[in-house]
């Protein structure tokens, strides 16, 4: 399985982006999820998705304003950012779990290459 993140760039404070991840080889059995990893610090759950996308989780510091979501026909998982803020950037990535739904890296199987979030204040 292949994951490639896009969409990411400089937003202002307030803002919105949304993120993309395509994936690629075996897709219909993985659940999805977003981490970040800000400067200097270690990598953290944003949120993640069920095989179907009926069922999301979204971690606190972001509840309300990211959105996860998935297309499965074309492939594809979203992050809708919204009223974004200067301590949402970081390098975002997407990942897959063959095993299950989880919160943390290890429970992560694939990853993508990271696409960059700056958010200006």
């Amino acid at each position: 399985m292949q994951l490639v993140e896009s969409g990411g760039g400089l937003v202002q404070a307030g803002g919105s982006l949304r993120l993309s991840c395509a994936i690629s080889g075996r897709t219909g059995s993985s659940v999805m999820g977003w981490f970040r990893q800000a400067p200097g610090k270690a990598r953290e759950f944003v949120a993640n998705i069920n095989r179907r996308g009926g069922s999301t989780y979204v971690a606190d510091s972001v509840k309300g304003r990211f959105t996860i979501s998935r297309d499965n026909a074309k492939k594809t998982m979203y992050l809708q950012m919204n009223n974004v803020k200067p301590e949402d950037t970081a390098v975002y990535y997407c990942a897959a779990s063959l095993a299950g739904v989880g919160v943390h890296e290890y429970e992560y199987d694939y990853w993508g290459q990271g696409t960059l979030v700056t958010v200006s204040s």
